[in-house]
């Protein structure tokens, strides 16, 4: 069952433009669980495009499978830009994907700090040349987070391919 009309959309425009560009899609999330790589592989003919994803929820996970170094987490935290970026540069290096997004956050109710309120949220978007990062304040319940960051992750993904040469 689809957790967003709009997130099935973005997720099919964006099957378009890595398949028009012949890119592979690799993903990295930790506060999403998979939403992301729940929406692509919902979309018919996703294996032309999506090579992998990561579902990294603790921070072992981060260092272990996507190579996130523990000194960056404990220096900056597993919410930030700091991390977002290590997190789709390391869905890059262990994938052969060309394209990657990552999305760390806090989607509640609890865990948030005055720091890092609940509904922050860290992406990264990278394709082996460069990496870009950004933080987003997200409003609602814990689905609702959850989905508004799937739905920005997914947003800046087709950005980065439709500005790809």
């Amino acid at each position: 069952m689809s957790v967003s009309r709009l997130l099935d959309q973005l997720a099919i425009q964006a099957g378009v433009a890595l398949a028009d560009k012949s890119l592979m899609l690799a993903t990295a999330e930790s506060c999403t669980g998979g939403l992301v790589a729940a929406a692509i592989t919902d979309v018919s003919g996703s294996s032309g495009w999506f090579e992998r994803g990561f579902v990294t929820y603790s921070n072992e996970a981060k260092s272990t499978m996507l190579g996130v170094p523990a000194k960056l987490i404990r220096d900056h935290g597993a919410v930030s830009e700091e991390v977002a970026r290590a997190m789709a540069e390391g869905a890059l290096l262990n994938s052969r994907a060309q394209v990657a997004l990552s999305v760390t956050g806090v989607a509640g109710p609890n865990g948030g700090t005055p720091e890092k309120p609940v509904g922050m949220v860290c992406f990264g978007w990278s394709n082996r040349i460069t990496t870009h990062t950004e933080t987003q304040r997200f409003r609602g319940d814990r689905g609702q987070i959850r989905r508004q960051a799937a739905e920005h992750a997914m947003r800046g993904l087709l950005e980065l391919v439709r500005n790809e040469a």
